[in-house]
């Protein structure tokens, strides 16, 4: 890395490490191609801990591109999808949590995505881990002590044992519930806008995104497929899915569209019941509502602006009901808002703290409880205690998979593969 920097760049004095040195970037000939600054992180001081150098040129793409050809001319050459991140593991860096969080950095969409990314690269999870795995292998010890010198070393008891079991496992099922809080702060929720055709649920999505993407007209069954998109709400990603709208008699395009609505419908963590107010309920529309409170849900009366009749005439069971318009801004808040209190999930889980990021991370977690939920019927049935070791030691070794301890390098290439090239 020094015999390249000394190649490409040329300044009054010697890089100083790790501060901003002002000059010439040149070609492999000595001609030059930009002024600008270089940074030089000599190791083990560097985000990959081996010597780094940082050329900062100006934002022209010719510039850039030459940089990078005569940078490779002189001996460097393109990494691959993460590469820094994977070096900075393998040299101790950072942990393997805290690489997939550089990833999860990158691609965050939202505030809550980001602060969650940001926690685990503070380490709090791998010392979480390695907390419990080191309690793992402390009960390992003593059982193998107690077997190989039986006639120094007193068996621990077995209520102990249990206990102590137990209590590794309570705190991996608190971890893994945070996972799947995790994964909808990062992915975002799913929000399927259902009803009836020409109840206004494309108008609705129109209103929320604040755009017009999707087509409105005053003909029934105009959305024959679902349309994705998503939008921020309280520091949450909410991806909305416009859906055709549910009815009897559907043509054979509106009928695919319709089958489209219902696997939507049955896979959205909440459904927005979008119901003309206007007119009186249909049996359509009742049977959707019937449907869908047994669900989560969210159920607006739209077209309040042309009458109350369908709103007058709804059941018990929809008293929580919102009487609004799309066309009304006022409205569309509350509806905003409405959906943001469905997904509190800031207040479901301290982001801050350490929790489980990747589904990778839920897997090892889940197989170390397996394990150790078999140790813990070992001890219940009465066979003898040595006989816990194997789900002991299948435990311990999940639990090094999901901190980076114990890590193949298929496993290292699925993780890395996701990154951006380069970082």
């Amino acid at each position: 890395m020094r015999a390249i920097a000394a190649r490409v760049f040329r300044a009054d004095g010697d890089l100083r490490p790790r501060l901003a040195t002002l000059g010439d970037i040149v070609d492999e000939t000595g001609a030059p191609i930009d002024r600008g600054l270089a940074i030089f992180f000599p190791a083990p001081h560097s985000y990959t801990g081996e010597d780094v150098l940082e050329l900062h040129v100006h934002g022209s793409p010719v510039v850039a591109r030459e940089t990078l050809t005569t940078v490779l001319a002189c001996g460097a050459r393109l990494a691959g999808a993460g590469e820094f991140t994977r070096r900075a593991f393998l040299r101790g860096k950072i942990d393997l949590s805290a690489a997939e969080a550089v990833a999860d950095l990158i691609d965050a969409e939202t505030r809550s995505a980001a602060r969650a990314a940001r926690a685990q690269l503070a380490g709090g999870l791998q010392s979480e881990i390695a907390s419990l795995r080191a309690h793992v292998g402390t009960v390992l010890e003593e059982l193998a002590a107690a077997l190989d010198f039986p006639d120094e070393v007193v068996e621990p008891p077995r209520g102990r044992l249990r206990g102590e079991i137990e209590g590794i496992c309570g705190c991996l099922c608190a971890l893994s519930r945070s996972w799947e809080i995790g994964r909808l702060v990062r992915e975002g929720p799913s929000v399927a806008i259902v009803g009836p055709p020409n109840a206004g649920k494309s108008s609705l999505l129109n209103a929320l995104l604040g755009d017009e993407r999707a087509l409105v007209s005053d003909r029934a069954g105009t959305t024959r497929d679902t349309i994705e998109e998503s939008f921020g709400v309280g520091g949450i990603r909410v991806r909305l899915i416009d859906t055709a709208g549910i009815r009897e008699h559907a043509d054979r395009l509106e009928a695919a569209g319709i089958a489209r609505t219902e696997r939507a419908l049955e896979h959205a963590r909440l459904a927005l019941v979008v119901i003309d107010a206007s007119r009186p309920l249909e049996d359509a529309a009742r049977a959707l509502l019937a449907r869908t409170r047994a669900r989560r849900r969210l159920v607006v009366f739209n077209k309040r602006d042309a009458g109350t009749a369908g709103y007058d005439a709804r059941e018990s069971e929809e008293h929580d009901a919102m009487l609004a318009s799309v066309l009304d801004a006022a409205d569309v808040g509350r509806i905003r808002d409405a959906i943001r209190l469905a997904f509190d999930l800031d207040g479901a889980v301290d982001l801050e703290r350490p929790h489980l990021a990747t589904a990778r991370q839920a897997d090892c977690a889940h197989r170390a409880q397996q394990a150790l939920g078999s140790a813990i019927r070992t001890l219940e049935s009465g066979d003898p205690v040595d006989l816990i070791t194997p789900d002991l030691v299948e435990a311990y070794a999940a639990l090094g998979e999901l901190t980076g301890d114990a890590v193949t390098e298929a496993i290292l290439d699925g993780i890395f593969a996701r990154f951006c090239i380069g970082k």
